[in-house]
């Protein structure tokens, strides 16, 4: 479980095939300065958004599993080297919550259809499947690449969200652009209420 605030950050190394894992699945090296030991691997860290375990540490990386669901639902997909990666440890208990619940189970990816910079703010527009509008409600909580934001306002073809100075400078969200795929996952909250009545 994680809170989806972030002060690390890392750099994509590399993305490698593994004859140990199930065909189709990778091996996620990251270089960052978040603090991990020996005894963490076999733990669970989100990176961008995406709770993956951690499997080895090299002497300035680490490396993690990347499954083919998790290729297959996250921007993972489209990952490149030098890509920066947003990386938050999980909740130790009694820790702080300062954000929202975030589980690291991605639901989708969302296209970023418009970005509007107002007094060093950011004004995002995403557009996401119709299917899931009805996890989505103005003010409510969701996780974008990892990061816990609200959304400000709901669109036609998805929703909109305001990312003060201070969350940019911590997080890989100053380096999007219009087009780029992001990680969404929604609210627990609302997926529980939602299957329950339905």
């Amino acid at each position: 479980m994680f809170n989806g605030i972030i002060y690390n950050q890392g750099i994509i190394k590399g993305l490698k095939k593994n004859p140990r894992y199930i065909s189709g699945s990778l091996v996620l090296e990251i270089i960052s300065n978040i603090k991990l030991k020996k005894s963490d691997i076999g733990e669970s860290v989100s990176c961008d958004g995406v709770c993956l375990t951690l499997i080895g540490i090299g002497k300035k990386s680490f490396f993690f599993y990347l499954s083919k669901e998790t290729i297959k639902r996250s921007n993972f997909k489209k990952a490149k080297i030098g890509k920066s990666i947003n990386i938050e440890k999980s909740l130790n208990h009694g820790q702080k919550i300062s954000g929202h619940y975030v589980q690291g189970h991605v639901d989708t990816t969302s296209k970023i259809k418009n970005i509007k910079i107002v007094q060093r703010s950011w004004t995002i527009d995403f557009e996401i499947k119709k299917l899931f509008k009805k996890y989505i409600v103005e003010k409510g909580s969701i996780s974008i690449n990892g990061v816990s934001l609200t959304i400000s306002k709901l669109t036609k073809k998805g929703f909109q969200v305001t990312v003060i100075p201070h969350t940019l400078k911590l997080t890989n969200l100053i380096k999007l652009k219009k087009g780029d795929l992001v990680n969404i996952e929604f609210d627990i909250f609302s997926k529980y209420l939602l299957n329950i009545t339905s």
